[in-house]
Order: C-alpha cells, then sequence, then structure tokens
C-alpha cells in the first residue's frame, strides 16, 4: 500500500495514484493580498508545504501552484482606505506574505499565478461555460445557473435546498436561484475593470482557480489543498464551474486542513484573537511554529496557546541538539570492525516507522513521534562516547537530513551557524588556543576565551573527545 490520503470528495482514505506516472499536480488556494497573513491562514502553507516536500521524496515530480488572490471587494475596499491602488495593495502584501512563511520553512511554489494576470483565460473559461448552457448574463455579470449541473454539492455532501438553509447568502433579485454564483462582476464606479464579451467588469472569486489551475496543469488536476472552510462554497462552486466547462473531473483529490482555534475559540475580529504570523515569529522561533503546527494531524483542530508554543520550542530544541551532538561525535569517532547493528536496527525501524505515518492520511503528528523516539534512543547511545560506531552515526544522519529534507523543522543549516564576526575556523583557532592555556593552567585566559566566544553567542561544552561549540539559541 502507498500513500493514503483522506479524499473529501470520496469521504474515505484513497491510495494516492497520480493521473501520470511520477508526476503529480497539486493546487493550493492561496492568500487574498490585503493584509498580513495570520497564524491560520499559515496551517495550510505549511502543512501542503509539507506534502509536496514528502511526495518529492518518494520521488515524484510535483508541479505545485499557489495562487495569489490580487483583485477583489477586501482589495478594493482597503486599497481605497490606504489611499492607494489596487496593485500597490497586491504588491505591498505578496513582499509580505514571503517575508513571513519564508521563516516558516515554507518553499516557493512552482508557479505563483496572480488573477489580474490571467483576465485572457478566465474570460475564456467562462465562455466555455456560457456556450455549453450553464451561465446567464443580468446587466453585465454573469452568474453561474447551479440548477444547471446536477452534481453541485457532491463535495460537500449536500442536496441544493441543505446548502441554501445553511449558507449565509446575499439576497440578489437579479439571480435565478440564490446559490448560483457570479463569475464575472460588471463595472462599478472607482474599481479596476478589464473588458470582455459580457462589457467591462472584473472576474468573481472562485472563477480564478479554475483557470489558474487548468493553465498550469490540466483540465483534470491530482490534488487541490486548502482550509476546510474553502469547501464550501469556494471549492463546491470551482467544481461545478470547472466540470461543466470541461465535461470532466476537475479534482481527483480533494485535502483539507482543519480549523485553528486560540486558547479553544475561533480566531475573529470580534474576539479580538488574531494572531499574525509576522507577530508570532517576532516572538518564538519561526520553525518551532512549524513544528507545532505539524505536531497535529492536519485534518484535526489545532488549538494555539502560549503553552503549546513554548513546548514546540523545547521540542525543536531537544531536535537541535541531538543533531548537533550526532555531528560532534560521528566527526571524532572511529569505523569499527564489526558494525553496530543496534543503532542501525533503530534507524531502519524508525525510518519505517516515519515512513509508515506519513502514508497514513499524511500524520505528521506520528511522523513527529517516531523522530523523537529516535531522539531517545540516539542520546542514549552517545552517552558512551568510547564505544561509537561512525559508520552507525553516518545512517544517523542521513535519518535526521531525510527528516528535514521532508519536514523542515529541525534548521539544520542554522545549527552552527555563527555570529557575523566569528568563523566557525575562527572559533575553533579560539578552542585550541583555550585548551593550550588550560594545558599549561593559565586558567584565567582559558576563562576570557569561554567568556569572549560566549559573548558572541557560542557555547563551549568539554566533553571525552574534546570541545564543542554550538550556538546559543535565543
Amino acid at each position: 500500500m502507498g500513500l493514503m490520503l483522506y479524499n473529501d470528495l470520496t469521504r474515505r482514505k484513497d491510495e494516492f495514484i497520480p493521473l501520470h506516472q511520477g508526476k503529480v499536480g497539486f493546487y493550493v488556494c492561496g492568500p487574498t493580498v490585503y493584509d498580513y497573513i495570520h497564524i491560520g491562514n499559515a496551517r495550510p502553507f505549511v502543512v501542503f508545504d509539507t506534502l509536496r516536500r514528502y511526495m518529492e521524496h518518494k520521488g515524484f515530480e510535483v508541479v505545485y501552484v499557489q495562487n495569489f488572490t490580487d483583485i477583489d471587494d477586501k482589495m478594493i475596499n482597503k486599497a481605497n482606505e490606504l489611499g492607494i491602488t489596487v496593485k500597490e495593495l497586491a504588491e505591498r502584501f505578496i513582499k509580505a506574505y514571503f517575508e513571513d512563511v519564508t521563516p516558516l520553512g515554507v518553499r516557493h511554489a512552482t508557479v505563483h499565478p496572480l488573477a489580474t494576470e490571467h483576465i485572457d483565460e478566465i474570460i475564456a473559461l467562462i465562455s466555455r461555460i456560457m456556450e455549453r448552457g450553464h451561465a446567464y448574463v443580468v446587466e453585465g455579470n454573469v452568474y453561474f445557473d447551479v440548477k444547471s449541473f446536477p452534481g453541485y454539492g457532491k463535495l460537500s455532501g449536500q442536496g441544493l435546498e441543505e446548502l441554501q438553509a445553511g449558507a449565509r447568502i446575499e439576497v440578489d433579485a437579479r439571480k435565478k436561484h440564490p446559490l448560483d454564483f457570479v463569475l464575472w462582476k460588471a463595472r462599478k464606479p472607482g474599481e479596476p475593470w478589464w473588458d470582455s464579451p459580457w462589457g467591462p467588469g472584473r472576474p468573481g472569486w472562485h472563477i480564478e482557480c479554475s483557470a489558474m489551475a487548468m493553465k498550469y496543469l490540466g483540465e483534470t488536476i491530482d490534488i487541490h489543498g486548502g482550509g476546510s472552510d474553502l469547501i464550501f462554497p469556494h471549492h463546491e462552486n470551482e467544481i461545478a464551474q470547472s466540470e461543466a466547462a470541461t465535461g470532466k473531473q476537475f479534482v481527483r483529490y480533494w485535502i483539507h486542513n482543519g480549523y485553528l482555534l486560540i486558547n479553544k475559540e475561533k480566531m475573529s475580529k470580534s474576539l479580538g484573537n488574531i494572531l499574525t504570523v509576522r507577530e508570532l515569529i517576532g516572538k518564538y522561533q519561526p520553525l518551532a511554529v512549524r513544528l507545532f503546527i505539524l505536531g497535529a494531524h492536519y485534518r484535526s483542530p489545532l488549538d494555539f496557546s502560549e503553552e503549546s508554543l513554548t513546548q514546540a520550542v523545547r521540542s525543536m530544541q531537544r531536535l537541535r541538539n541531538c543533531y548537533s551532538d550526532l555531528i560532534f561525535y560521528m566527526e571524532r569517532s572511529e569505523e569499527k570492525d564489526t558494525p553496530d547493528t543496534w543503532l542501525d536496527d533503530v534507524i531502519r525501524k524508525g525510518y519505517i516507522k516515519f515512513c509508515e505515518a506519513l502514508d497514513d492520511d499524511f500524520n505528521t503528528a506520528g511522523a513527529l513521534g517516531s523522530v523523537f523516539e529516535i531522539v531517545r534512543d540516539l542520546n542514549n547511545y552517545l552517552k558512551d562516547s568510547a564505544s561509537l560506531d561512525k559508520n552507525a552515526l553516518i545512517n544517523a544522519k542521513k535519518f535526521f537530513d531525510a527528516v528535514e529534507e521532508i519536514m523542515g523543522v529541525i534548521g539544520i543549516d542554522t545549527i552552527f551557524a555563527t555570529a557575523e564576526e566569528l568563523s566557525p575556523d575562527e572559533i575553533e583557532k579560539l578552542i585550541k588556543e583555550r585548551n593550550e592555556a588550560r594545558r599549561k593552567r593559565d586558567f584565567a585566559r582559558a576563562d576570557a576565551i569561554r567568556n569572549e566566544l560566549a559573548s558572541k553567542g557560542i557555547i563551549l561544552e568539554d566533553t571525552p573527545l574534546g570541545t564543542r561549540w554550538k550556538k546559543k539559541e535565543d
């Protein structure tokens, strides 16, 4: 059995089998760029970045598309409020988005399309929908006719009446049915607009994702991800308009992450508990925030609290300390005539458990649990520095490197980073000078070197195999 994913379309775990062997088309709904992203926004970006990493680790070639919504009512209102253009607003908060998610280890998508740069594709898709009799025009507005599409509601698992009863719908007498949604909005004074066959206007929110997904991934894509709040109406409408236009299945696997709560309450402006990523990574180490997000199953609610983030910081430090210890002893140990099969067996079984957890509906919490079991066993192994096997430690390093490649929660490339004024070679030179001072019983000089390094964020630790250094964590 390979990778199993819970598919919200089928309501069961399905084995992931891509449409084209060895290749994955993956679309994730990105932010509407009118403000700084909050921790709830960050959850899908971290989760789906990690799923992408795991698929690449398994050998898939992944084309990962994440859009930016850079034209809608919120953007127009915010731009007017700030006295700038919608384009200027979008540029400001696209830049802010990357500033916020890059420290979380979220990599750039293969493509980050903007709605305003795909107006031609959007108009062409709306035209196809109209040609097939699934949309109508009223006063320059184009509406999708939900009654014309028999499969409407299949992602939500509800019929039109149930969806209508449970939805907050703006009353619009021009629509044939209350759930009909706008594909093209007629121009209003003071708003950006583009020419179209139905008159000047701008695209509706839902249509942009279908148009951009199809452009970069084809008419049928493998995976579409997003928060569970997008299931209805956004993703339901994406399915309707896409399949109405093409007559083909739009998405084969629909994956949604659960809500994020703040102290067991849903985030809302009325409660004043909106936490931006920018605020959070100013207070906590960014990779600890990533570890916190991945520490729960992606479909489960995730409850943020000061205590949970503090625990994530401690957990991340355990990982970093273990890796740092591993490298120190690996570089100073020797190969054994008889290989150390115990540690090799621990690492092999741990890697199997790690992958089994990820293959079972991408259970990152279970996968991290197996990593911390390895950390415990490895820490115990390293206590006996006289009996270490270099080859076994090299295999342990490969395991942690794979964990970092997939989960991105250790920050391996920063563990041995130093203050700008000191290079690793300069630190090693000072350590040698300190050791020589200690040999000559010049403890004043030895202490002065230790204090000098400490003032620059470098901590020394004397071990049976020599003196090691590490960067002091904030």
